[in-house]
This record gives structure tokens, C-alpha cells and sequence, in this order.
């Protein structure tokens, strides 16, 4: 029994779940539409070349959170899954997680996008364990800042570390798919590291190291 670790953004979802999300509160007049989605694409076009500001990118993207009570982002969030992310699943993602689950393997999720979006994902995924950014939470309302280390970069390898202590499993045998040059740290810490549909850095360093490059599109 293994450990599979996922990505979730761009590798078993053929889109960024954060990025819609900031356009799909855009088009629900939640958030200024014009400055958010300007500011979206910034910071996603910094992340796509491993140049992200982590903390300047959540005090951003978590603000939508703090300035929204929780049942109406619940509401909003459950539209969201049907308009935008469901269709975005590719049926190869899925026989990806089956494949893992019919081998008796521990699926896990890690992700910096923060939790409130991506724990339905995981869910509709149905993978139990879920690391992801976590956003605090104080009298049952956001506050729109982080909680523990962010999800991201080496601070993915930092917080599987934590969670391997806590639950006692193994890297032993271990996989991670990823489509991020973002995600090298992590990926070089399991036994079966897996390329998918990466970006231009990352399709590079993998056929340097002989990793797999694999496509769930389509």
C-alpha cells in the first residue's frame, strides 16, 4: 500500500480551480470585476513562471472570503462546482485515482489553492486526505489570512512531512503527479515522480531526471 499524491490544479483538473474561482465571483458581482480579474491573471501568470509571492498572492485571493459570510459562500461555492469545475474533471483523472484506489493506495491531494475551494474537489474526487492552504477561521467567519504554512513550493514538502508524523504513513513506494515546475521540491522527495501535461520547466526537467510525462487530458 502506497502512498499517490496529486496535484490538483492543471494536473487531475484541466484548469486552475483558484483562478476560476476569482472569475466566477467576478461575474457574480461579488468583487470588483475589472481590478480582481486583472490582478487574477498577474498572479497567475507569476505562478506559471515560479515567481509567485505567496503571501502577496493570499492576502489577495483569501479577501473575498473575510468580506462574505460563510452560508452565502457555501451557496456561491456550490454553483461553482457545477458550472465550473465539474465540467473541467477529464475522465482520464479519474481512472488515474480509480487505478490508485484498485491498488490499495492512499490517495492524498496537495494543493496551494486554499481549502474552502478545493475540499468539494477533493470530495467530489472522492479522496479522503486533502492538504491544501488553510485559510483562519475565527467566530465561524474567515478573516481572510492564513493559517500554518502555505501549501506551496517547499512548503508542500514541509506540510506532507507534518502529515506523515501525524498519521504514520510511509514515502515508501510513494507517487506525486504534477503539471508545475512549482512542485519540484516534492516531487523530488517520492519514488515515483510523474510529469502531467507540465509546463515548459518542468517537461524539461523531467526528461533530464527520466521521469514519466503523462497527459490526462482529453
Amino acid at each position: 500500500m502506497a502512498l499517490a499524491i496529486f496535484d490538483l490544479d492543471n494536473t487531475l483538473l484541466a484548469g486552475d480551480s483558484d483562478h476560476l474561482w476569482g472569475h466566477f465571483l467576478a461575474s457574480k458581482g461579488m468583487i470588483d470585476g475589472e481590478t480582481y480579474k486583472k490582478e487574477n491573471q498577474r498572479f497567475y501568470d507569476e505562478y506559471k513562471l515560479g515567481q509567485l509571492n505567496i503571501s502577496e498572492f493570499l492576502a489577495f485571493s483569501l479577501k473575498p472570503l473575510a468580506d462574505h459570510d460563510p452560508e452565502t459562500l457555501n451557496k456561491l461555492h456550490q454553483e461553482f462546482m457545477t458550472q465550473q469545475i465539474t465540467p473541467i474533471i477529464p475522465r482520464k483523472s479519474r481512472e488515474l485515482l480509480n487505478k490508485h484506489r484498485q491498488q490499495g493506495d492512499i490517495l492524498l491531494i496537495i494543493t496551494a489553492t486554499n481549502r474552502f475551494v478545493t475540499d468539494p474537489i477533493a470530495k467530489e474526487l472522492g479522496v479522503d486526505h486533502l492538504l491544501a492552504t488553510d485559510p483562519e477561521v475565527i467566530n465561524g467567519r474567515y478573516t481572510g489570512q492564513v493559517t500554518g504554512t502555505p501549501c506551496f513550493q517547499e512548503g508542500k514538502v514541509k506540510r506532507l512531512n507534518a502529515w506523515l508524523a501525524d498519521t504514520h504513513h510511509s514515502m515508501q513506494g510513494s507517487w506525486f503527479y504534477s503539471d508545475s515546475l512549482n512542485d519540484i521540491p516534492l516531487l523530488e522527495q517520492v519514488d515515483n515522480p510523474v510529469a502531467v501535461d507540465p509546463d515548459e520547466t518542468l517537461a524539461q526537467h523531467a526528461e533530464m531526471k527520466g521521469w514519466p510525462i503523462i497527459s490526462l487530458r482529453g
